[in-house]
């Protein structure tokens, strides 16, 4: 979905009532020039048809480039997005390419993989950099020969299909390592696209500040809502290292956390990193303060009497940590002080490592 915003343009996904923290950024400006020469690229992209590799940082807008390309390209079919990392490795070849009634313990039906579901369509290959080896010759064959056969059958069918594939990580270094196939890349990287991350286009900075500070205000049903000059000093000087998703989450906590809707620099829960450009005096003190206001939170939830405070608590805990290593379960369980094993127990405790959803029935 698209429109105007400050006399930029936005792109945006619709919004389904979700309220915990952004697992993806969920919205785009082209307000600073860099940003305005990238849309020009995907208009002309668009309508080629050819495959495209989007490359950027985790929480960038790279599904919403893709996404854009397909609303550009005048296709008939549906947007597919998968995340190659989330695929199970033992059913991957079903989730892809579909598989037959029977084919494996667990086949009670037929069913239709990815590309068969996005045919005549775009599908769209999220972090594909972390695609198994074996997987990747399979997913090759499939480009080369525009056919899929499914798991139990030899017949194959053909799909009609455009790859947009994207990664947060150095394809050309994975190809030289021997993580990525040679031949893959290639035939992935017909067009390239860099999404630049957040410091290096300033001027979308404030536009998406206020983009999602409007969308929280009307969420939690605030009067009014802003930011005081010292908090917009410091949101411009951040280095955004989580880029449009932190930036989202920063808005949608801090109106939480403030008790005007007017977000101070006390509100602002944002990491010291070594990219920052200098903060403005005070804002370090009120990130060492982070702990102190976080246990006047605890004691205010407390005073609720609700029941189930702990598992509130935790499951917070938990989420906010995967969320802020970017879905990666070794860095949130080295931030955590705990073992990968007991963040994963977590996690799936929790429903935070949510499958695929898979296509429907097909005969």
């Amino acid at each position: 979905m698209a429109s105007d915003e400050q006399q930029g343009r936005l792109l945006n996904f619709p919004r389904s009532g979700e309220t915990g923290p952004a697992s993806k950024a969920k919205a785009f400006v082209f307000c600073d020039p860099r940003s305005r020469q990238l849309l020009t690229q995907l208009d002309r992209i668009a309508p080629t048809g050819a495959s495209v590799l989007i490359v950027g940082e985790t929480g960038t807008g790279k599904e919403l480039a893709a996404r854009h390309i397909h609303d550009c390209s005048g296709v008939t079919g549906p947007f597919v997005a998968v995340n190659c990392a989330a695929l199970s490795e033992t059913l991957a070849d079903a989730e892809l390419f579909g598989h037959e009634s029977g084919a494996f313990t667990g086949a009670n039906h037929a069913r239709a993989g990815w590309f068969e579901a996005a045919n005549h369509g775009t599908l769209f290959l999220d972090e594909i950099g972390d695609m198994p080896l074996p997987l990747q010759l399979r997913l090759l064959r499939v480009l080369q020969e525009r056919q899929v056969v499914r798991i139990g059958s030899r017949r194959p069918v053909s799909v009609d299909v455009r790859i947009i594939a994207a990664t947060n990580v150095d394809l050309e270094a994975a190809v030289e390592a021997r993580e990525f196939r040679r031949d893959l890349y290639y035939r992935l990287n017909v067009a390239s696209v860099r999404v630049l991350p957040l410091r290096e286009r300033r001027e979308d900075i404030l536009p998406l500040l206020n983009h999602f500070l409007e969308i929280y205000r009307r969420q939690l049903d605030l009067p009014a809502a802003g930011f005081t000059p010292a908090a917009a000093e410091a949101l411009r000087a951040y280095s955004w290292p989580g880029n449009i998703r932190e930036l989202e989450n920063v808005v949608h906590i801090g109106l939480i956390m403030s008790r005007s809707g007017v977000l101070d620099l006390g509100d602002l829960r944002l990491a010291a990193t070594a990219g920052d450009r200098a903060l403005p005096q005070g804002v370090a003190q009120c990130q060492d303060d982070a702990a102190a206001g976080l246990g006047r939170e605890l004691r205010r939830l407390l005073d609720t009497e609700r029941g189930d405070v702990y598992e509130v608590v935790e499951r917070m805990l938990v989420e906010t940590a995967f969320e802020h290593c970017a879905g990666n379960q070794v860095r949130t369980a080295k931030r955590l002080g705990v073992s990968r094993n007991i963040v994963r127990a977590q996690l799936k405790r929790f429903g935070l490592l949510r499958e695929q959803e898979r296509p429907g029935l097909s005969a």
